[in-house]
């Protein structure tokens, strides 16, 4: 037969692998969403691009609540959306900078039109340049299009020139991605290690509970414990535990609520006796990392 040791080692292990799979799996959807939604950003408009944020960030909060950090999962969703719209916009640059680094021509052209596009919300005026070849012939792709106005009709530069037409034409020194390269990148990786910590929360939040069903301390307890066992003894602590549940109020369902870190001498079996001695009983469903005690409970703990 299995001991119960041995079924207690195998839940853990189940416990931390599943937990592992889905945040890669979590941390794979979420560099998926900012690959997709850089994509779309110059094909969809505003109002469909902030519903499938709305999304991401519902599925987020969803995914990341069944690593076990419930509190803190809408947080975390948050964080993660906010990195992965502010990494798209510089991953989509960072492709069109590549894109004229591998497939552009280099060309020499002159500034043969200039204007200026006034400001419109929160953008500032910017400044059009149409370009023209030595032969007369305009360089494909949009206008050069720039926030100050460093260049003058007339001026000559060396630009680099999209084949296809779609990209505008970008100076030399400026088409180069490795800034957008390693600030995306950065981005990106802030994201995934979010998800990465919300495991490990989760993963110590699942430790916890099933420390304090089982009666068992946690870590931090055991920590603490140590250093109160030498100052207080195990029957004041009794007799303190005992005097709480006389004298501490109810809650609004019935409960008297104390924290197991103040009793580290006092397993919570022994608690639920001393709970029983005194008329009342120890709840042991719900009651996230505190002690509960009732006169009617929906699960009660063993007691020695």
């Amino acid at each position: 037969m299995i001991s119960v040791a041995q079924a207690e080692a195998g839940a853990r292990g189940r416990r931390a692998k599943h937990p592992v799979l889905l945040a890669i799996g979590i941390g794979c959807y979420a560099l998926a969403a900012i690959v997709g939604m850089s994509l779309l950003l110059n094909h969809a408009g505003f109002m469909l691009l902030a519903f499938l944020w709305l999304l991401h960030s519902v599925l987020l909060t969803v995914l990341i609540r069944r690593l076990g950090a419930k509190e803190s999962s809408t947080y975390a969703a948050l964080f993660i959306v906010l990195l992965s719209a502010i990494c798209a916009p510089v991953l989509d640059i960072a492709r069109d900078d590549l894109s004229l680094q591998q497939h552009g021509e280099k060309v020499t052209a002159t500034v043969a039109k200039e204007r200026t596009v006034p400001a419109a919300g929160r953008e500032g005026p910017h400044s059009r340049y149409t370009l023209e070849k030595p032969d007369g012939t305009r360089v494909r792709g949009p206008e050069l299009d720039r926030t100050a106005d460093p260049y003058d009709v007339g001026q000559v530069l060396t630009v680099i020139e999209d084949p296809e037409g779609v990209l505008a034409p970008q100076p030399v020194g400026d088409a180069d991605a490795t800034a957008e390269l390693v600030g995306a990148g950065a981005l990106a990786l802030t994201a995934v290690g979010a998800v990465g910590m919300m495991a490990w929360w989760g993963s110590e939040k699942a430790m916890l509970r099933d420390a304090v069903k089982r009666g068992q301390p946690s870590v931090g307890q055991k920590v603490s414990g140590t250093l109160k066992r030498t100052k207080v003894s195990v029957a004041d602590q009794e007799t303190k535990l005992r005097e709480a549940l006389r004298t501490y109020p109810k809650d609004r369902r019935g409960y008297i609520k104390v924290h197991p870190e103040e009793f580290p001498g006092i397993p919570h079996a022994r608690a639920a006796r001393i709970a029983w001695e005194e008329g009342l009983r120890a709840e042991a469903h719900g009651n996230r990392g505190s002690w509960r005690f009732g006169e009617t409970v929906l699960e009660e703990v063993a007691h020695e």
